[in-house]
C-alpha cells in the first residue's frame, strides 16, 4: 500500500492489507490451529477473535467530517456576529483562533493524535473564531473592506464547490495520485510556504512586502496558485483516506481524515475569500 507525504494522514494507523488490523488478524488465525481430540477445529478464544474496534468505512468519514465542520461554522457564526456588534474584537479573535489552531493542529501532528476526536473538535473550534471574525473583517467596511456576507457566501460556495470538484476528478481518475504528483505537490506547498514567510518578514522593512498580500496583479496571481495547490491537495487527502479504509484502519482514524480535510477546506477559503476581497475594493 502506497504512503502518504501528507503529514496529518502519515501519522495515522495504517491497518494491514489482507485483512485484520494491527495483530489481531494474526492471533485469529493462530487460534484456528488448536484441534480437539475428534479432529474438529477447536473454537478460538473470544478475546483473540474480537480486534479493538471495527474498521473504518466511508460513512465514518463523511460522518466525523461533517460533525468536524459543524462546530467550525456554528463557532464561525458565533464569532461573526460578536465582531459585528463590536468591531474591536476583531483583531482579537484573529490572533486567539489563528494562534490556538494552530498550535492545536501541531500538538496533534508531531504528537501523532490526528485521530483523537477532543483534539480535532478543539481545533475546529478555535478554526472557528479565526474564520468567523476574518470573514467580518475582511467584508466590512468598519475596517476598510467591502462586499458584506455576499462575499463571504461566494467563499463558501467557491470552496465546497472546488471540493465537490476535485472528488470527482479523484473518483474518475481523470488525475491520479502518484509518488511524482505528489512530490510535485509537496515541493510546490513548500514554495508557497517560504514565499508566505518572506513576505511577512518583508513586510516589516518595507510598506506590502513583496506584495504578494496588497491587492495588485501580483497578489491575485499569488492567491490564484494558492487555490490552485489547496484544490490539488485534496486529490492527496482523498487518497490518503482511500488507503486506510483499502488498508482496515480503525474506526478513530476517521478522526484524522476529518482533520486533514478540514485543514485544506480552511486554506482553500481563506484563499478565495481574499481572492474576492481584491475585487470588492478595486
Amino acid at each position: 500500500m502506497r504512503t502518504t507525504s501528507n503529514p496529518v494522514f502519515r501519522n495515522l494507523p495504517q491497518g494491514q492489507q489482507g485483512g485484520g488490523y494491527a495483530n489481531f488478524g494474526s492471533a485469529a488465525a493462530g487460534a484456528g490451529q488448536f484441534a480437539n481430540q475428534y479432529g474438529q477445529q477447536a473454537q478460538p478464544d473470544p478475546w483473540l477473535r474480537q480486534p479493538a474496534s471495527r474498521a473504518m468505512t466511508i460513512d465514518d468519514v463523511v460522518t466525523k467530517t461533517g460533525i468536524t465542520l459543524g462546530v467550525l461554522s456554528a463557532v464561525a457564526l458565533v464569532s461573526y456576529l460578536a465582531v459585528s456588534s463590536n468591531p474591536g474584537l476583531g483583531g482579537m479573535l484573529i490572533a486567539v483562533g489563528a494562534i490556538g489552531g494552530l498550535v492545536l493542529a501541531l500538538i496533534a501532528i508531531f504528537a501523532r493524535k490526528t485521530d483523537n476526536a477532543a483534539l480535532v473538535l478543539s481545533y475546529a473550534a478555535f478554526e472557528g473564531v479565526f474564520l468567523g471574525a476574518l470573514s467580518r473583517v475582511m467584508t466590512s467596511v468598519d475596517f476598510g473592506f467591502s462586499g458584506g456576507a455576499g462575499v463571504i457566501g461566494q467563499a463558501v460556495l467557491g470552496t465546497f464547490g472546488v471540493f465537490f470538484g476535485m472528488l470527482v476528478v479523484y473518483k474518475t481518475g481523470a488525475i491520479r495520485v502518484t509518488p511524482r504528483f505528489t512530490r510535485m505537490l509537496i515541493g510546490a506547498m513548500i514554495g508557497v510556504v517560504v514565499l508566505m514567510i518572506g513576505n511577512l518578514i518583508a513586510g516589516f522593512f518595507t510598506p506590502g512586502g513583496f506584495e504578494l498580500r496588497t491587492g495588485g496583479p501580483l497578489a491575485i496571481i499569488f492567491s490564484l496558485v494558492c487555490i490552485a495547490i489547496a484544490a490539488f491537495s485534496f486529490l492527496l487527502d482523498f487518497d490518503a483516506a482511500d488507503q486506510l479504509i483499502r488498508g482496515q484502519a480503525p474506526e478513530k482514524a476517521a478522526w484524522g481524515v476529518a482533520f486533514g480535510l478540514t485543514v485544506t477546506l480552511v486554506w482553500l477559503y481563506i484563499e478565495i475569500l481574499r481572492l474576492l476581497s481584491y475585487f470588492n475594493n478595486d
